[in-house]
């Protein structure tokens, strides 16, 4: 190891203690912490003893780490460690170019796409939010108001996958089995752990930062399982606060990132903390949503996940059991601090162990060649515009809810329309047809003026009726991700394009969800049993992942899949 990657006594008790809260099993400090190379004698742990290798696998693990960019695999390669994300590229196969294949690139869709193999022209996820014209509403991806948490008594356990309206990877694994796979999503946001567990599956949990606790839903189970309220009890989040969070190695080690201050940056742990080290103490017992915006979030995270894998006895069935895990502290760290802060530099470093961890406990929990794995991301993220401005690249801001204030106010003088526009979801314009047709204006009239006012904007590159998308002057590549994102009584009626770099957001921190490359360049990793070591360069897609793993177990592909096998990838 290097000399400038020493680690100060203080943080190497801090990540014995850490080991001890989520009980890693055999895996010591020493192994948790990122090395500055891999070479080919350091990629198996030495530890885990060789398995027979099943002609399946007993367990498949997907798992998504939210708004995981693809440059972010070698950004930080040398400080990755050997049994994390360098395991995955060396033992595994990796597509160097993988793409979302629509916009607007956000997380329920990502996640919807990546284990329905669809879009949402298709499954109907076309956003985290969307404006109903069926019921004149705005609508939450998971919300069902017909069941009920089951941990919890607020609006946060009134979820489940209803409005998704394919099938799984998940669901066609348990079709396939007469339903004696085990299918459970896990992650801190609803929609991470239930849109990827499917229709079908016999659990997903998700965090309540009201209370602190894992929760699910009616659609699942009447009551938490024991395991998951001894795990509760456990009041692990207070632990993690205690622990602060400095980083990992030197702070003047962090050399792929801005200074550690930067006013572009957003605060989300108070305006007195603008730098590390942060300090936590204060949220000991009574502020359970800080955790997701640090690296211990996803610690979290994994801890319940080898709690499922252990008391559900996943990867111990006679059928082949799926495993589906998001990482959504990336996401949060992410759009508070930016691509190119040291908090989201020493957030991955910190997960690249925690993987390595994970890893090494499925070896010896299921069994070192009787698992697969895929890691992808649900998307990626712009750079924050401040930091794009400091270094006179090209990028800036856009406010969407300015403009529909603007636009909506100069429709109601010129044409007696009131609220002409409801909602701008998805850099989309949802126009209020009632209101419009009351006032007797023909819709052609406003939405011209519309996209004239927004034309006129900085960050607009373009405007279009939705409908004209076929036939407007585009890419063909661009054309094909805006129709793939297209459902109709979920999408609005002009679609915004915004020039890139530009965000819709506010002067501090970053945001995703246009075509560009540093929201839709993912990665796509595969390892395990019946994967193939290497890589290609082959344009691939998040849709492809449920097509493959489909190959894999000899299943049919989820209902609306139009992805296709990537054969490289497969024995």
């Amino acid at each position: 190891m290097h000399r400038y990657f020493s680690v100060p006594k203080q943080l190497v008790l801090s990540f014995f203690l850490l080991a001890a809260v989520v009980q890693m099993p055999n895996v010591s400090n020493a192994q948790n912490m990122p090395k500055p190379r891999v070479t080919a004698n350091n990629l198996k742990s030495s530890s885990t003893k060789a398995t027979v290798t099943p002609a399946k696998p007993r367990l498949v693990v997907g798992i998504v780490v939210d708004q995981m960019r693809w440059d972010y695999l070698y950004r930080f390669a040398n400080r990755y460690g050997s049994g994390g994300f360098n395991r995955l590229l060396n033992e595994g196969f990796s597509c160097q170019n993988a793409f979302i294949p629509y916009t607007p690139t956000v997380t329920a869709a990502g996640h919807t796409c990546v284990y329905t193999g669809s879009v949402p022209a298709i499954h109907g996820i076309v956003g985290n939010n969307w404006w109903n014209k069926l019921t004149q509403k705005n609508a939450y991806c998971s919300e069902d108001a017909s069941v009920s948490g089951v941990g919890s008594n607020n609006q946060n356990g009134k979820m489940s996958p209803k409005n998704m309206l394919a099938t799984t990877i998940g669901d066609e694994l348990r079709l396939a089995t007469n339903f004696s796979s085990k299918v459970i999503g896990i992650a801190i946001k609803d929609r991470g752990a239930i849109l990827p567990a499917g229709h079908s599956a016999n659990a997903a949990y998700w965090y309540d930062n009201s209370t602190g606790k894992w929760i699910t839903s009616t659609y699942y189970m009447n009551a938490l399982p024991s395991w998951v309220a001894s795990f509760n009890d456990r009041n692990l989040v207070d632990s993690f606060y205690k622990l602060n969070w400095s980083t990992l190695y030197p702070i003047n080690t962090y050399t792929q990132s801005t200074a550690d201050e930067k006013a572009y940056e957003s605060k989300p742990f108070g305006n007195e903390q603008t730098r590390f080290p942060y300090n936590f103490q204060n949220y000991v017992g009574k502020n359970w949503a800080a955790i997701n915006t640090t690296p211990y979030g996803n610690t979290f995270t994994l801890a319940l996940a080898k709690e499922a894998i252990r008391n559900e006895q996943l990867g111990k069935n006679t059928a082949t059991d799926m495993l589906c895990v998001s990482l959504s502290s990336t996401d949060y760290v992410g759009h508070s601090f930016g691509p190119n802060s040291i908090e989201l530099e020493d957030t991955y470093l910190r997960l690249d162990a925690d993987l390595a961890a994970f890893f090494s406990y499925l070896d010896k929990e299921v069994g070192q060649n009787a698992y697969t794995i895929f890691l992808t991301a649900d998307h990626g993220v712009a750079h924050v515009p401040g930091f794009m401005k400091e270094h006179q690249l090209p990028g800036g801001l856009a406010d969407d809810g300015a403009w529909q204030k603007q636009m909506n106010s100069q429709l109601k003088n010129l044409f007696g329309i009131n609220k002409a526009i409801v909602s701008m979801h998805n850099y989309q314009v949802h126009l209020n047809m009632a209101q419009i047709d009351s006032a007797k204006v023909e819709a052609v009239v406003v939405k011209k003026w519309i996209m004239g006012f927004l034309e006129k904007q900085e960050a607009v590159a373009q405007v279009m009726d939705i409908k004209e998308i076929g036939n407007a002057v585009l890419p063909t590549k661009l054309k094909e991700m805006l129709s793939n994102g297209y459902f109709p009584s979920r999408c609005g009626d002009i679609q915004i394009i915004l020039k890139p770099g530009y965000i819709d957001g506010g002067n501090t921190g970053t945001t995703h969800g246009v075509w560009a490359p540093y929201d839709a360049h993912i990665p796509m990793l595969f390892a395990g049993n019946g994967i193939k070591q290497g890589k290609t360069h082959s344009e691939t897609y998040m849709t492809d992942i449920a097509a493959t793993i489909a190959a894999l177990l000899n299943i049919q592909m989820p209902s609306g899949c139009i992805g296709k096998v990537i054969n490289e990838v497969l024995k």
